[in-house]
């Protein structure tokens, strides 16, 4: 794998007052010149664009590319999540957008002591812990001090 990925938190809007407003026509261009040059690398969330990040990669790379000729990373919006039951459905929503059946990384997004509380209560490292047989798992921003606090756990 080439060691550039592309980052879809910030794509090219239609308009520019509304971050949610992907511009398809020139992300395309972008992925698809990236793809051309051998690039194979994508990161996005829940969050990116108001969900539409997700559905951009969907419609632009997974919809448009054979699965074996990229990988892609997204991430679990822990701060969004209310109870253990949003893990799986946040997820399978997470699959459907992407138009993929399994993600090659999985991240808790923005995971630190702030959340790590209800990440424990609401069962979020089992959920990952089951996820880790398919998908490669893991937590991002993730302040040192709990990182050891987790490490401990698994």
């Amino acid at each position: 794998m080439k060691k550039l990925g592309f980052g879809l938190m910030r794509l090219p809007q239609t308009n520019p007052e509304d971050w949610s407003s992907v511009d398809m026509d020139k992300t395309k261009a972008m992925i698809d010149r990236y793809m051309e040059e051998g690039f194979t690398y994508f990161d996005t969330a829940y969050v990116y664009h108001g969900g539409n990040s997700e559905k951009a990669f969907g419609e632009l790379v997974a919809k448009r590319y054979p699965r074996d000729s990229f990988t892609i990373t997204t991430k679990m919006p822990v701060f969004m999540v209310k109870s253990a039951e949003d893990y799986e459905r946040i997820f399978d929503e997470q699959l459907a957008r992407c138009q993929v059946d399994y993600f090659d990384y999985y991240f808790l997004h923005a995971m630190g002591r702030s959340v790590y509380g209800a990440v424990q209560e609401q069962k979020g490292f089992e959920f990952m812990a089951r996820k880790k047989q398919r998908e490669r798992s893991g937590t991002s921003v993730f302040p040192t001090m709990t990182m050891r606090i987790c490490w401990t756990v698994s």
